[in-house]
């Protein structure tokens, strides 16, 4: 399914990889084709898209929101060059849609030609090429580099100019050629995660491996699962690696950075939601993934009537965990400390379903490459806290993008 649809210019492939955590929607909902769409970058690129919506209401959207939407929703300025590609946002009404469970597969087709769709999927075979070669990579920030940053971002944190800081490092080759089909199904294979995409626009790829939710609706309830703590799995010893996991729930600076930002959430939906309904459902919860351990918590609440959807994104973009406290002063050393632009890096992808519901993942544990440049690039982060140690989480960020590097430097599976 996922070969067949990548010959379309665009095309959104979500996978839940079986998955059972709270708030679970598909198994696997694909799109691909556009019979209409919309891209823009920050200015008034959220009012274009309302009124797209709004022509389109009853029809399946996908799409995803950049990180650099930002510079409209706070109206920050974007100082750095974008290698990949991507709109700071992008949706289009899909030709095809598919829902698949372990049972059956739902195709919805504008033209009525299922049958002739799934023949011609079930006979599609995926050429399957291993990478060979390690793809080498530069990184944009040294060890030294890094740990001055963070030093620095702790002393805006002792002054009180922020509480908890999100820092991300890029990792990228200016000139390679990958197969992006092959390299998320590698990714896939060595991290399966509940919110995995494939998602392409025109020469633009995003190959994503990641464990977070951003927002989901559903009826009149929000629901947000910052993800916030992370320790890396012992794969070897069963009773070590069950060890850890108490740990990570016990560690007193990973508790502090996770209700950093689940405070920073409450206070988010607060602004479109009803007085009263905000509330944490789950605090500190460890899920186990095929790295890590993750502390995850889930924040809800019963959304006012009447709202639109860019309404709701503008209250709640760009998601805490990936920012910090308060957002929009964080927002600004962002800018300030990394280098990278990043993009659809700690951007959204997802969709809105016919009746106005929608989900849409954090992008993070992510490849992104532009196949007419070949540029390609990853991005790792971690929370930075008054806690923190420079040296450990420079460590973190490292494992954190260890099945990514696995991955492109052909280590095998």
């Amino acid at each position: 399914m996922l070969s067949w649809c990548n010959r379309f210019n665009i095309s959104a492939f979500l996978d839940n990889h079986r998955y059972q955590l709270p708030g679970h929607s598909y198994e696997c909902l694909v799109a691909c084709g556009s019979i209409s769409s919309v891209s823009a970058n920050a200015g008034n690129a959220l009012q274009q898209l309302q009124s797209w919506i709004n022509m389109h209401q009853g029809d399946w959207i996908f799409g995803h929101l950049a990180y650099d939407l930002n510079n409209e929703t706070e109206q920050l300025l974007p100082l750095k060059e974008d290698f990949i590609g991507f709109a700071d946002l992008g949706f289009f009404v899909p030709q095809y849609v598919f829902q698949l469970s372990e049972t059956e597969m739902q195709i919805g087709s504008l033209q009525q030609d299922h049958a002739n769709v799934f023949a011609a999927i079930c006979a599609e075979e995926p050429i399957v090429q291993e990478q060979k070669k390690a793809v080498d990579l530069q990184q944009r920030v040294s060890k030294d580099q890094y740990i001055s940053q963070i030093n620095r971002i702790r002393e805006h944190i002792i002054r009180g100019d922020c509480y908890e800081l999100n820092y991300c490092m890029e990792f990228f080759n200016p000139s390679v050629v990958i197969d992006p089909i092959n390299t998320y199904r590698s990714l896939a294979a060595v991290s399966p995660n509940p919110f995995s995409a494939f998602y392409k626009t025109d020469n633009s790829y995003l190959l994503c491996a990641s464990p977070e939710r951003f927002l989901r609706k559903q009826g009149n309830q929000l629901l947000s699962q910052p993800m916030k703590g992370t320790l890396q799995r012992n794969l070897t010893d069963a009773a070590t690696d069950e060890a850890l996991k108490t740990a990570l729930h016990d560690s007193v600076k990973d508790r502090s950075e996770n209700v950093m930002v689940v405070d920073l959430v409450r206070n988010d939906l607060s602004r479109v939601c009803k007085p009263g309904t905000v509330q944490a459902d789950e605090l500190f919860a460890v899920y186990t993934f095929p790295q890590v351990h993750q502390m995850i918590s889930s924040v809800s609440g019963e959304l006012n009537s009447g709202l639109e959807f860019t309404e709701i994104i503008k209250a709640c973009f760009p998601m805490g965990s990936m920012t910090g406290a308060p957002k929009r002063k964080v927002m600004q050393l962002i800018d300030a400390f990394e280098p990278s632009r990043r993009g659809l890096f700690s951007g959204a992808v997802g969709y809105i379903a016919p009746n106005g519901d929608f989900d849409f993942n954090v992008v993070i544990r992510s490849l992104l490459y532009n196949a007419s440049t070949n540029y390609l690039s990853y991005q790792v982060g971690s929370g930075i806290t008054y806690y923190s140690n420079a040296e450990s989480e420079y460590e973190e960020c490292l494992w954190k993008g260890k099945a990514i590097r696995n991955v492109l430097q052909a280590i095998p599976l």
